[in-house]
């Protein structure tokens, strides 16, 4: 399945004191997509011109990611959540639909509980929420040994040298470790990933914002607060094979949602199921967000 489109524009605006860019295309109602680590807007090519069809979608590179700007602070949640609802209002728009993957969808979550109002419905692909995913880290650490790519990343200095000296080798191992569809991830796509990285700060504040968003003081954060509700109308698009973020952890979602919710696994999908499965999560959010 290819991904061309003549048509998205690439376009920056200033919202929440940081400058962001983002590629748009279509009209209608907005639809906002947030990309994951350590991507940025390509992760959703394949859903862009798709989507397009129906809606105006606006796709942004997050905080200190690809061309947005890199600054040195605001990469707690709060903030980075800040970032998107600003950009809603920026654009024109009153509320916006709100998917999100990996740590995008963590994003989507906390969007949807602090400013429900700016969000008409909440679509998120493999993230569990915030909540149970916290215990079940907290419970089981070992979670985090087994994904020793990821634990290294929480090392300050250590990750920014051994990144600046293996990215290559480092974007290969991750793609094919957490995915189940291989073919995904071709040598081109890779180095496209590679290149994003490579311009200047954005592996430093990629870093910083992925040890902000896992952070034992931002997890302790979150706990405190786990009592605000989803009341969004919500979609959870989620690799039945996911060896990252593991289908487990969607245990006791239910009684997080206050709002009609479904929950799909999708078949021979792992962590990156918009690259993997484009055209199935293509059908799903479709028919979600269009019903």
């Amino acid at each position: 399945m290819t991904a061309v489109s003549l048509s998205w524009q690439h376009q920056y605006l200033s919202v929440n004191q940081v400058r962001l860019h983002y590629v748009t295309q279509g009209s209608g109602d907005l639809v906002i997509l947030l990309h994951g680590f350590p991507e940025f807007w390509y992760s959703w090519r394949f859903q862009i011109p798709v989507l397009a069809r129906h809606f105006k979608v606006v796709v942004p590179d997050l905080r200190g990611y690809n061309d947005s700007e890199k600054p040195a602070h605001g990469y707690d949640l709060d903030t980075l959540s800040q970032d998107v609802t600003a950009l809603i209002q920026e654009l024109g728009y009153e509320r916006a639909h709100l998917v999100g993957h990996d740590c995008g969808g963590l994003i989507a979550w906390h969007v949807a509980a602090r400013f429900p109002q700016r969000v008409q419905h909440l679509a998120v692909l493999n993230p569990p929420h915030l909540y149970p995913v916290g215990l079940e880290l907290w419970q089981q650490l070992e979670h985090f040994w087994r994904n020793w790519p990821l634990l290294a990343c929480h090392i300050p200095g250590l990750a920014e040298y051994w990144l600046g000296h293996n990215l290559r080798s480092f974007l290969q191992d991750l793609f094919q470790r957490y995915s189940i569809r291989k073919a995904a991830f071709s040598a081109e796509t890779v180095e496209l990933y590679q290149a994003a990285l490579e311009k200047a700060g954005a592996i430093a504040a990629v870093l910083k914002s992925y040890r902000h968003l896992f952070s034992p003081q931002q997890w302790w954060h979150l706990l405190q607060q786990h009592t605000a509700a989803i009341t969004t109308p919500t979609l959870i698009l989620w690799g039945a094979d996911d060896p990252l973020a593991q289908p487990r952890l969607a245990k006791g979602i239910e009684a997080l949602i206050h709002a009609p919710w479904r929950l799909k696994y999708l078949p021979e999908c792992g962590h990156w199921a918009q690259q993997e499965v484009p055209g199935l999560v293509n059908r799903e959010l479709l028919a979600f967000l269009r019903p």
